[in-house]
């Protein structure tokens, strides 16, 4: 019997759904847009972040271990506030910013659990000439391969290819502002001056665009001994380590960690990019809003449309309850076209919610973002199925349960 009377609920279900197309598209129509709004919406905004996260990693690493400048302190350093140290004009001292025993701590490092990539780094300032022209910027001497794990840094390589700097000890991959600068292309020559006074002609493997005009216009890599050479070093000197972890968001929390560990400083990328870090916190608090608004939108939006879908069926209602059928069997009915319309409002929903992602990330823009920042997340294709079918349920259920308590006879009399 339960089972024939279930079998009749989903043929009055049917029979509602199907007898009203029109009615049946609208509400679905609803759940539709409700659906896909809230999927590009969340795409857009945590597109906008990822996008902002990546230009900034293309040369940043989430931790940098150093050497900091210190000040010279007092021979004598009395605790008491009435005596006068030795040193009262304390200075910078000249000491060397190089890291001792590199290799060994490289190897620490990199049996660290969370550590995903680490490499050693010389950087310097140095001109950049050609001819009599003159471009003010920074090398860093990498070891390549490290460095392109690390920052991907093929996929920023207009011309050439990063693995041209292993194959030639004098090459450099410079960055395209330069190369504009100083008229230059791929396979020219280019003086490289360091502060020390070294001069050293390289010949241009690659050119770099990371889409950051700063970076383009000051930045170059090239090979780490010749590096050291431009600081007149020898082969052991390191000035920076480079460390990439599992989740970037936890560099700070480590801080304390690879200080007692490596026993030199350590600046994470929050702290080296304090208004890009303070930009992206900006952007994930606008999109926390953003969306919670667009959700709760969405939700009224697809209740109103299924609630005035139910409320127009109050004489079906009356009738079903007249010859027999329980306040149960008629919530079962209305919530199982509610669930109807949601699946099929929620497949086209997504649907629809892909294409507009597909035809926006294929705009270009220009400049330093080039194609529009909104990108596939599946993540938000799965949290809109299940908003979807909560909505759409309780949609259903709660004007259903209210019309299941209603008299049919007060039903027939308006």
């Amino acid at each position: 019997m339960k089972k024939y009377k279930h079998n009749i609920n989903a043929e009055i279900a049917y029979t509602h759904l199907f007898s009203k197309k029109k009615q049946t598209f609208i509400a679905a129509l609803g759940v539709t847009v409700g659906i896909a709004i809230f999927i590009f919406m969340n795409s857009l905004m945590n597109g906008f972040e990822v996008a902002s996260i990546e230009g900034l990693f293309k040369s940043t690493p989430h931790l940098r271990i150093y050497k900091n400048d210190v000040l010279s302190k007092s021979l004598i350093d009395s605790p008491d506030s009435t005596k006068v140290n030795l040193i009262s004009n304390p200075k910078i001292t000249s000491e060397s910013k190089k890291i001792i025993n590199p290799i060994s701590l490289l190897k620490t490092l990199k049996n660290e659990p969370e550590v995903m990539g680490v490499t050693p780094n010389v950087s310097a300032n140095v001109f950049y000439k050609n001819g009599d022209s003159e471009v003010s910027g920074r090398v860093s001497g990498v070891i390549i391969e490290e460095q392109n794990a690390m920052f991907n840094l093929q996929s920023y390589l207009v011309d050439g290819g990063y693995a041209n700097l292993s194959g030639y000890q004098n090459g450099i991959i410079l960055g395209v502002g330069i190369a504009e600068k100083l008229n230059l292309k791929m396979n020219d020559n280019v003086t490289v001056t360091s502060a020390l006074g070294v001069n050293k002609l390289m010949k241009i493997v690659a050119l770099l665009e990371t889409g950051n005009k700063a970076v383009d216009k000051t930045l170059s890599y090239i090979n780490l001994p010749v590096a050291q050479q431009l600081q007149k070093q020898s082969p052991s000197y390191i000035t920076d380590i480079y460390v990439n972890i599992n989740d970037f968001e936890k560099a700070k929390t480590l801080i304390s960690k690879y200080e007692n560990l490596t026993g030199y400083d350590v600046e994470d990328w929050e702290t080296a990019n304090a208004s890009a870090a303070a930009a992206n916190k900006m952007r994930k608090m606008m999109a926390f809003a953003i969306s919670l608004s667009i959700m709760l939108v969405a939700a009224f939006g697809i209740y109103n449309i299924l609630n005035m879908t139910i409320m127009e069926k109050l004489n079906d209602i009356a009738i079903l309850k007249a010859i027999g059928f329980s306040g149960k069997d008629i919530v079962r009915i209305f919530v199982s076209e509610a669930i109807i319309i949601g699946i099929i409002g929620i497949l086209f929903g997504l649907i629809l919610a892909f294409i507009l992602i597909i035809l926006m990330g294929n705009m270009w823009v220009g400049g330093d973002i080039g194609f529009f920042p909104i990108r596939v997340f599946p993540k938000f294709f799965g949290v809109g199925i299940i908003f979807g079918l909560v909505v759409t349920f309780f949609a259903g259920f709660i004007p259903a349960r209210k019309a299941a308590g209603l008299d049919p006879i007060s039903i027939f009399r308006k």
